[in-house]
């Protein structure tokens, strides 16, 4: 059965960090380009960051360059995207997807950036 299990989500104030996970099982995660993606009310999923099957290459919105980090763990099969500077606008449910044409989806994690 395949899982993609999000956590780190949670109400943090402008300026401040976080740290999401995104813990995969049945599926062969070292084989998968992995990705963020994100969702806030009213508007449509946009990606966040993409991270290919070793690592080597990453990819980010405009919005989040240089503020947020995609690295991952094959011998976790755990992607994770660090979260710096966070802002109002960055308050979204965020979602982990597995394959450079997103094959699975794990159920989200809310980011609240808010004073």
């Amino acid at each position: 059965q395949v899982q993609l299990v999000e956590s780190g989500g949670g109400l943090v104030q402008p300026g401040g960090s976080l740290r999401l996970s995104c813990a995969a099982s049945g599926f062969a995660f070292s084989s998968y380009a992995m990705s963020w993606y994100r969702q806030a009310p009213g508007k449509e999923r946009e990606l966040v960051a993409r991270i290919t099957i070793y690592g080597i290459g990453t990819n980010y919105a405009d919005s989040v360059k240089a503020r947020f980090t995609i690295s991952r763990d094959n011998a976790k099969n755990t992607v994770y995207l660090q979260m710096n500077n966070l802002k109002t606008e960055d308050t979204a449910m965020y979602y982990c997807s597995a394959g450079a044409t997103p094959r699975y989806w794990g159920q989200g994690t809310q980011v609240t950036v808010s004073s």
